[in-house]
């Protein structure tokens, strides 16, 4: 197995700057991108972003590479960060959790319609349970490959499988009502 991330881990673990900034301009948006969509919150993912750059440049030093990819391995950190937060949130009762407002500001229509768009997409995506929403993340927002997504996750291909198909199936019930409105109207579209 080729790690992409081999020397660069390497030359952070070693104290090198570059290496470690390098390392952040690469996985960032990565780390960032898919614990927004496991959290619906950009703040929150952000932190969890920070998070793991932290572990990164504490376990750096003693990464042994050939076991998993570096990237594998801090999506692993990021998903479990993000499951920790979930299972805060449980534990505290919100009771205005899901309930979705409209913007009041007036906005230009198109930009209005994106937003509502967005709105109904990440709510349907937020109701989903976690191990279906991070599978979701992983496949088709951070463009993973099945085998890569199940190594996250630590379960196997199948179980990822059939964790895609229940969260597809739920978001395209979800979606029902806006579906001709999300494909723009595009040939084959319900």
């Amino acid at each position: 197995m080729i790690d992409p991330d081999a020397e660069l881990v390497r030359n952070a673990g070693a104290g090198d700057a570059r290496a470690a900034e390098a390392l952040v301009r690469r996985h960032l948006p990565k780390m960032v991108g898919v614990a927004r969509r496991m959290l619906n919150d950009g703040a929150e993912a952000e932190d969890v972003a920070q998070e793991v750059f932290l572990r990164v440049w504490r376990e750096a030093p003693r990464w042994k590479p050939g076991q998993a990819k570096f990237e594998t391995w801090m999506h692993r950190v990021a998903i479990n960060l993000c499951y920790d937060r979930l299972r805060r949130r449980r534990e505290k009762t919100d009771p205005d959790a899901g309930v979705m407002v409209a913007d009041p500001r007036p906005l230009a229509s198109e930009e209005w319609l994106a937003r509502q768009r967005a709105a109904k997409v990440n709510g349907a995506l937020a109701a989903l349970p976690e191990r279906q929403r991070a599978a979701i993340a992983l496949v088709h927002f951070d463009e993973m490959s099945n085998i890569a997504a199940a190594e996250i996750l630590e379960i196997s291909v199948e179980a990822l499988e059939s964790l895609l198909s229940r969260g597809r199936r739920a978001l395209k019930a979800a979606l029902a009502d806006v579906a001709q409105d999300l494909m723009g109207g595009a040939e084959g579209a319900p």
